[in-house]
């Protein structure tokens, strides 16, 4: 141990004086969290700062791992003894507490990226109290006069004090949760709480990590919908992927401190190369992959740098493992200039002054998720309190305008039943109007509706979608409603074709597919009544009966020329005339029939001879039973159902007498109709000749394909897919067979 002690010693001396020999002032780096970005933060934040530092900034980085309070207190050591001018403590509350009771100590500068109540060392994160009061004004505004309150562990309580302290006497009735109750990021237990509480108003404060996982898990429990509003007191809002809650109707509000769109921070993100940021900044406005901890480790090192400007500060090498009160020479006088400074620019998220050890002087974005990201509704400040101005609408309706759809009515085709595109609500109410139909297409229609501002009428067309004869000029079904003006547009289902695009408009597609085949699953065959026998092949049981048998036989002969199997049947007569031998060929085919069923009998051989061939026998049962048993094993659990068909090719040729039909009209048997493919004219063929196999709607084909295994449906590969997650027993076949469009009909311009 003295000799570990000595060269431990001796190689900590050799590299604080390589350290001593780096001109400028060292600055350490521990993270615990996202220590790569974090460290990549940290050196470009140093060359900024260097580029206007006659003295340069000389910065040091080391890992830690998360909550890991030794190793924290080691690497800090080690930085002491190079002289270090500041350490930039870790994101952990736990590690970091211990750490700076240190560098209290030892009166060097300790600066630290995450919230506390506690005014020691240097930190820039808004004060827990600014943020309850931030949390209040908000709920000021929305008016909201009762709430939950879910808190991720004991570390936010100090932000729901605050909060409290603004109803002493009066305000909304507010429920208070903890949502991480078990330590094992399953959050659904409380968020099912919640779905059957009468709160729809939710405040959120927690790790950015478990805030995201929560807003996940409350999609799946079901309480992401137009019911419930989310507040996020969570500053790294900014850095979420909420791409799947743009579309559920959740109001979703949040708190950023600095603007993703600052030309500091775009420098930032070019500098670490951020792989997709471009693609997700543009489906999403306000994503920004910079969390606040980089963002403030960028301005607390600007904070230092500005203060060597101003102050002469020589660090120099202190020793921790000394048992003396040796500290840092100045350092206490660079703390307290360092609280005095006052930066207004060359900072991420805004000016810099203390009041005290608190930080001042910062505005605080409000944010709302839209459909096109996060947008900037408001701010927050000391000064103002909260401001909302919410960014005006983009103007899409020009009423003055003569190909404006404001005010305008619309008689709207639809087929009815026909899921998933329209069908009846089911209610016990009765319906009327346009209240009696859901569905997709109504849901697309009633969207366009509010952005352009027209009214419309839904219209049953039928199941008669239409087509277009340009030799005779006649058309049929919604395409002639359209075409004679007694419709205005049809939304279903409904391809574009170039022969009906003849006589009416399409808008472009809202939905891609192709043809497809619609087939049952195989099902797998019941048991035969020699099942048991699949294990083995014929020519093994074949083998084995000759063996049973040959067995036997030696077993009796054996027992003949054995004289040690002859027996006195009367053991009380010395000299009987008579001995008995129980290797009968009876026994001998029991004693066979007993070893080979691993059970035995009360027949013991006696001989040499008939011991060695009960052995063998005994030997030989074992192993085939041990493999008869694990194969029966595996052919009574493992199904391998093969199916008739596997392509198109398989269904032209009625491979397994599998028949298939299509809808009698529409796309998809015109498709068949006018193809020039020796294969798809070949299927024509067959579905002319068999009419009873063409259907008027698509469900009378899937209701056929579920009642039959021999029958395939053709269909649009969209309403494929709708069925066979509805019906587990369904199934699609080999790939699309064209590509094609739905589009909204209308009267060609």
């Amino acid at each position: 141990l003295l000799l570990a002690f000595i060269l431990f010693r001796r190689v900590s001396s050799n590299s604080f004086d390589n350290f001593r020999n780096v001109e400028g002032i060292s600055i350490g780096i521990l993270s615990d969290n996202n220590a790569e970005e974090l460290r990549k933060t940290f050196d470009y934040a140093i060359a900024v700062a260097n580029t206007d530092l006659g003295i340069p900034l000389v910065g040091y980085g080391e890992a830690i791992k998360f909550g890991n309070s030794i190793q924290g207190y080691t690497r800090l050591c080690k930085f002491m003894q190079t002289g270090i001018g500041a350490i930039f403590g870790p994101s952990s509350r736990q590690t970091s507490t211990h750490l700076l009771t240190i560098c209290d100590a030892k009166d060097i500068p300790y600066i630290y990226p995450h919230m506390s109540e506690h005014l020691e060392g240097f930190n820039l994160y808004p004060h827990p109290k600014d943020l309850a009061r931030t949390l209040h004004d908000l709920i000021e505004e929305f008016e909201w006069t009762r709430f939950i309150f879910l808190y991720e562990s004991s570390d936010y309580l100090s932000i729901l004090n605050g909060l409290m302290s603004y109803y002493v006497s009066s305000g909304p009735v507010i429920n208070v949760l903890r949502y991480d109750l078990k330590l094992n990021g399953n959050y659904k237990a409380v968020l099912r709480r919640i779905r059957k509480s009468e709160d729809g108003q939710i405040v959120v404060v927690g790790s950015t990590s478990s805030v995201a996982e929560l807003l996940r898990q409350a999609q799946q429990v079901g309480i992401m919908n137009n019911k419930y509003t989310y507040l996020i007191g969570n500053l790294d809002l900014h850095t979420f992927d909420l791409e799947e809650y743009k579309y559920c109707d959740t109001n979703i509000t949040g708190i950023r401190m600095f603007s993703p769109d600052q030309s500091i921070v775009r420098n930032l993100i070019s500098h670490l190369e951020i792989e997709e940021y471009e693609i997700k900044r543009l489906a999403n406005v306000g994503f920004c992959p910079i969390t606040l901890e980089m963002a403030l480790t960028y301005d607390a090192v600007q904070a230092f740098a500005e203060t060597t400007k101003n102050l002469k500060y020589r660090p120099q090498p202190l020793n921790c493992f000394d048992r003396n009160d040796q500290t840092q020479a100045d350092g206490s006088t660079f703390r307290n200039y360092m609280r005095s400074i006052n930066i207004r620019e060359k900072t991420i998220t805004g000016p810099i002054y203390f009041e005290g050890n608190i930080r001042k002087g910062y505005s605080l974005d409000i944010v709302e998720l839209q459909t096109n990201g996060l947008v900037k509704i408001g701010f927050w400040d000391e000064l103002n309190n909260l401001t909302i101005q919410r960014p005006p609408l983009i103007e899409l309706i020009n009423e003055g305008d003569t190909s404006s759809l404001v005010n305008k009515t619309f008689r709207i085709l639809i087929s009815v039943p026909n899921k998933p595109y329209a069908s009846l609500v089911e209610s016990h109410k009765k319906l009327t109007g346009n209240n009696q139909y859901e569905g997709y297409s109504i849901d697309l229609i009633k969207e366009l509706a509010t952005k352009l501002g027209f009214n419309y009428t839904f219209i049953d067309g039928g199941s008669d979608y239409g087509s277009f004869n340009k030799t005779t000029n006649v058309s049929t079904g919604m395409i002639k409603e359209i075409n004679e003006g007694r419709a205005d547009l049809a939304i279903t289902d409904l391809t574009i074709t170039s022969e009906r695009q003849e006589i009416i408009d399409f808008s472009i597609p809202f939905m891609n597919l192709g043809i497809a085949i619609l087939y049952i699953k195989p099902q797998k065959a019941p048991p035969e009544l020699f099942s048991f026998m699949d294990p083995f092949s014929g020519e093994v049981w074949i083998y084995l009966g000759l063996v049973y048998f040959g067995v036997s036989f030696c077993f009796f002969i054996l027992g003949r020329l054995s004289p040690t199997e002859w027996d006195n049947p009367y053991p009380c007569i010395a000299e009987p005339e008579e001995l008995e031998n129980q290797f009968t060929l009876n026994n001998s085919f029991w004693f066979t029939t007993g070893a080979f069923l691993q059970q035995g009998s009360e027949i013991a051989p006696k001989s040499l001879s008939t011991r060695t061939l009960a052995s063998i026998w005994w030997f030989f049962t074992l192993i085939i039973l041990s493999s008869y048993t694990a194969n029966l094993a595996a052919f009574l659990t493992i199904e391998n159902p093969v199916g008739l068909i596997a392509s198109v090719e398989d269904l032209a040729e009625n491979k397994g007498g599998v028949e298939y039909g299509a809808k009698i009209t529409g796309s998809t048997r015109n498709f068949f109709a006018t193809s020039e493919h020796e294969t798809y004219k070949k299927m024509n063929e067959f579905m002319t000749k068999n009419p009873h196999l063409l259907f008027k709607t698509n469900q009378e084909g899937v209701e056929r394909v579920k009642s039959s295994t021999t029958f395939a449906f053709l269909m649009e590969s969209t309403s494929i897919e709708y069925n066979i997650v509805r019906e587990c027993n369904l199934m699609k076949i080999g790939e699309p067979l064209d590509e094609k469009g739905y589009g909204i009909a209308m009267v060609k311009s």
